[in-house]
């Protein structure tokens, strides 16, 4: 057994490394708070180790301190657990996106989001899981992309000129000029089934991707189903003319975009599908991926969540 019930993780290279100075800025305010073990993570998938190893022994808390990727792994490693042994989960928001804290209403303030994390209750949540035609199966909180959206992430990781935001905004202009291309789908879901050729088909729990465009408006993390977004396919032209109404949340009033609720889903393509799970790239340029199925746990794991009630 630990001697104290909070685990800290930390990503040292979260938002191209700028999250450090932060991190290490806190340290007088997380020993004010009362301390925690605080542990690095050094490689791709190690902050889901340090979570499930965090549960086995017994810690009561576990304050991720990075972006949308290193709360995705944790995540994945609490998910591992039974769920008598999941860990409350907590995040100080030092990413690029920070949408699912966002989601949560945790703060952007750094200071003002741990002291949330360190106080604040627990809160029920649903999480998704995924598997696809490779026999891979992964756990999302936030947002899973399939086709336009993530060619977006793709692209925004080797963006390095701007910050925040402005990441996903280039992305999106170079994603919509050099990879714009439709696939064609089954899809499968507890609400029914068609076939269509897509661009982009986002299936959420959170509200929001791509540090600031607000995909499902509607979308709660503890109503038990997901929410998805499709759009058909439109020309170049029009994408970008509905951009803008992304980012404002108000698609959904358009023609050419479509919403649904649903508890499962499968989605089966006549191509390899381009695939990010919480802005983590799920299925990348060398995708075999042409079949996935979704489906929702609901209130799986417990999370501060102050903007939730």
């Amino acid at each position: 057994m630990p001697h104290h019930p909070v685990k800290l993780i930390f990503n040292p290279i979260a938002n191209l490394g700028r999250s450090w100075p932060i991190a290490s800025s806190l340290r007088p305010l997380l020993t004010e708070l009362g301390g925690a073990d605080w542990t690095g993570t050094v490689y791709p998938t190690h902050a889901t180790e340090l979570t499930y190893q965090a549960g086995l022994e017994g810690y009561e808390r576990v304050v991720v301190m990075g972006g949308d990727g290193t709360v995705h792994e944790a995540v994945n490693g609490l998910m591992r657990l039974p769920p008598e042994k999941r860990p409350v989960l907590a995040i100080v928001p030092v990413g690029t996106g920070n949408d699912f804290a966002n989601c949560l209403g945790v703060s952007g303030i750094p200071e003002q989001a741990l002291r949330q994390a360190i106080t604040g209750p627990a809160h029920a949540v649903d999480v998704a899981h995924s598997l696809d035609s490779r026999g891979h199966s992964e756990y999302f909180v936030n947002t899973f992309g399939i086709g336009f959206d993530a060619l977006i992430d793709l692209r925004s990781r080797s963006v390095g000129f701007v910050q925040g935001f402005a990441v996903y905004f280039v992305a999106m202009l170079q994603a919509l000029l050099l990879d714009y291309t439709p696939y064609r789908a089954k899809v499968r879901t507890d609400q029914g089934e068609w076939e269509e050729d897509l661009l982009m088909f986002v299936i959420c729990n959170g509200r929001r991707e791509g540090g600031g465009f607000v995909i499902a408006p509607d979308a709660k993390q503890d109503d038990g189903v997901l929410d998805s977004v499709r759009v058909p396919t439109i020309s170049r032209a029009k994408m970008l003319v509905t951009m803008p109404s992304f980012l404002k949340g108000t698609h959904l009033s358009l023609k050419h975009v479509f919403g649904q609720s649903f508890k499962w889903m499968e989605l089966e393509s006549d191509r390899p599908l381009i695939i990010h799970a919480d802005g983590e790239i799920y299925a990348g340029v060398h995708s075999t991926v042409n079949k996935v199925r979704i489906e929702m746990h609901p209130n799986a794991i417990q999370v501060v969540a102050p903007g939730m009630q």
